[in-house]
């Protein structure tokens, strides 16, 4: 580029010194009211929280960060009692647990099994004091806002994501999303096997940092189905969907010892070696999920894998890797004879929409189930029928191999001692630990292959 004079033919020095005086007069002007805009509201500076007083949704700052998905829970039905009322004058405080940190965060809420639209007045995001309490940290309440408004209203059937809210989120740390709602907006949607105990208060109590209101316990998720994070600490998600061994039943509540969360910390602790990739994992789990089939409703209660595919791991932020761990409930949950050929070709549907988006799919073998009520010879069959074919290649683009590992070696139709949690079907905390170690990190790594 050739450079021009500022000033013209004919002008004089005197006049040209004044006419420059005068633009950067303007410019630092400008300068100073954009600063200004950024500065109020949408990206102003905190406030006094002792004082009563929340942030108002500070920005986001500048980072070169990714964002991505640090919990996630799948909305799974209506929950019982709340057909009429909802939560209505109450606050929900959910506890969740964050799998990556990162210096930002945002929200999502659904109204999936809603009959009518539900009102969200206020709804705050904070870290935990501690572990497994309704107490927040000091300076870290944070007010959400939803397309710049501290109100939203969420049509039956759909969800909503939050703006970006500045807030430094340890990564291991449980977080506090509170909402409340003070109006009758029918069923709940929830998530009913959390592992996690979260509360409830009377009252408009979102901004409460102490926790004390709170003294009402679920066992419950409600409303809220994923918590995203700018991070510097992760480059894109992982999703792992399934059945109730994915959703961690048996696992120790707020323990955090689903497998999920055990190959979380193995990926963060390689992270970078051995060409294991920064991934964050969520849980995408529903208990009694099937491949096929899904429950009773409009919306259908516990949607199939087929059926919630789309919204549950496609629609997740940033993924890059989809783990399957699903059809042990087609085969228990039917009356009849299971069709292995129906579950797989199921199977491979899933791996196919993942492809279409260039994702790689890992997907585990069915553990066995012999000792549990629903066991039957003809089943056994089915399930080995199954993992032969996930094991010949003919399935996903790579296999962990949990019946293998979890098998008792003098009877592969059961689980081993030590990893059943007593109902021989779902492991205990030690069986969720060695689905976890003995998955191949590096398996999530690669392009997913044109055509399988």
């Amino acid at each position: 580029m050739t450079k021009r004079h500022a000033g013209g033919a004919g002008v004089s020095p005197a006049r040209h010194g004044a006419l420059l005086a005068a633009i950067v007069a303007v410019i630092v002007v400008f300068s100073a009211a954009i600063y200004v805009g950024a500065s109020t509201d949408g990206g102003g500076g905190r406030t006094d929280i002792a004082g009563g007083r929340t942030p108002h949704n500070p920005a986001a700052p500048a980072s070169t960060g990714a964002w991505v998905g640090s919990w996630s829970a799948s909305p799974a039905g209506a929950e019982p009692g709340t057909e009429t009322n909802g939560m209505a004058g109450r606050s929900v405080r959910n506890v969740v647990h964050a799998s990556v940190g990162g210096t930002s965060a945002r929200i999502t809420l659904s109204n999936l099994y809603g009959q009518q639209p539900l009102s969200i007045t206020h709804a705050t995001l904070a870290v935990a004091a501690a572990t497994n309490n309704p107490a927040a940290a000091t300076g870290t309440m944070r007010r959400l806002t939803f397309g710049g408004n501290v109100s939203v209203i969420i049509p039956a059937g759909r969800q909503v994501l939050s703006d970006a809210v500045q807030i430094t989120v340890p990564r291991g740390s449980d977080i506090l999303v509170t909402t409340y709602s003070p109006t009758p907006s029918g069923p709940v949607t929830y998530h009913p096997q959390a592992r996690q105990m979260s509360y409830t208060a009377e009252g408009e109590r979102t901004e409460d940092v102490s926790g004390t209101p709170y003294t009402a316990q679920t066992p419950y998720w409600r409303y809220l189905t994923a918590l995203d994070v700018l991070s510097n600490e992760s480059v894109g998600t992982v999703v792992a969907i399934g059945d109730s061994l994915t959703d961690g039943v048996t696992s120790t509540v707020g323990a955090n010892k689903r497998w999920t969360d055990v190959l979380s910390e193995r990926l963060r602790n390689a992270a970078g070696s051995r060409d294991v990739p920064r991934y964050s994992i969520v849980n995408q789990g529903i208990s009694g999920n099937q491949v096929l089939a899904a429950g009773l409703g409009r919306p259908a209660e516990n949607p199939s894998g087929l059926s919630r595919f789309e919204r549950d791991v496609l629609g997740r932020t940033n993924v890059k890797a989809v783990v399957i761990d699903l059809g042990v409930n087609d085969i228990l949950r039917n009356p009849g004879r299971a069709d292995p050929d129906r579950i797989v070709a199921g199977l491979r549907t899933l791996v196919q929409q993942a492809h279409a988006r260039g994702l790689r799919v890992v997907g585990a073998t069915l553990m066995p189930f012999q000792g549990h009520r629903g066991y039957r010879t003809d089943r056994e069959a089915v399930r080995e029928a199954v993992n032969a074919r996930i094991r010949s290649g003919q399935v996903y683009d790579a296999v962990a191999d949990f019946d293998r590992a979890l098998r008792d070696p003098y009877n592969p139709r059961r689980l081993r001692a030590d990893y059943d949690s007593g109902d021989h079907l779902h492991p205990s905390d030690k069986g969720y630990q060695r689905m976890a170690d003995v998955f191949d990190l590096q398996s999530l790594k690669g392009a997913a292959p044109a055509e399988l």
